[in-house]
């Protein structure tokens, strides 16, 4: 069996979190945070779909981290993003942050939108 390290090319992994901050591709971000090939930006939460939705042409899937537990997200924000075309999966933002550095590895088109847990 051959084991190698996984590597990101020019992509930003989530290396880890904690209460209130992500670190990201080695740099700690404090608050929510959207991750999309175009950059690291900070995020206000359900509310602030505009940049979200703008991403449908940089993602196929976009991963939502609802905090410490999995929750649903507002109807209208689901809806909006569908609409953009963008596939939508919810999850707690550990699980989030696993599958979307997984996906991240493997090349896919794939964006991140996380609140703290």
């Amino acid at each position: 069996m051959r084991l190698n390290e996984v590597t990101f090319d020019d992509s930003r992994p989530v290396d880890g979190y904690g209460p209130g901050f992500f670190r990201i591709g080695g740099e700690i971000v404090s608050g929510a945070v959207i991750i999309l090939p175009s950059g690291v930006f900070g995020w206000a939460g359900y509310e602030d779909a505009a940049r979200l939705i703008a991403a449908g042409d940089q993602v196929d899937v976009l991963f939502i981290g609802t905090g410490a537990e999995i929750a649903p997200i507002p109807t209208a924000l689901r809806r909006a993003l569908e609409g953009a075309g963008i596939g939508v999966e919810i999850a707690a933002s550990p699980a989030a942050c696993r599958t979307y550095n997984v996906l991240l590895s493997e090349g896919r088109r794939v964006g991140l939108a996380v609140l703290p847990v």
